[in-house]
């Protein structure tokens, strides 16, 4: 088995989300939009982060760290959405 051949495939699958992205963006689909949008991004970074990152082959604490980053930046939107929305 060649070694490009699973990054091709991650590459092709990268760039169908980027077409279900767009047309998600023109589509008119009124709140559930934002909720399409933030569901392909999971997708993108989770394809990106197990596979590009090598998080699957990693060791614990690496995958650790990935998740803790992965919290915080969670943490921090979550607060940000509850002082945007307390205004």
């Amino acid at each position: 088995m060649h070694v490009w051949i699973k990054p091709a495939g991650v590459w092709i699958a990268l760039l169908a989300l980027l077409a279900a992205t767009i047309g998600a963006a023109h589509a008119e689909l009124g709140a559930l939009s934002i909720a399409l949008n933030l569901l392909i991004a999971g997708i993108c970074i989770g394809l990106i982060g197990i596979l590009f990152m090598n998080l699957a082959r990693s060791s614990v604490l690496i995958r650790l760290a990935a998740a803790s980053g992965l919290f915080w930046l969670l943490f921090l939107f979550v607060m940000t959405a509850g002082d945007y929305l307390s205004r």
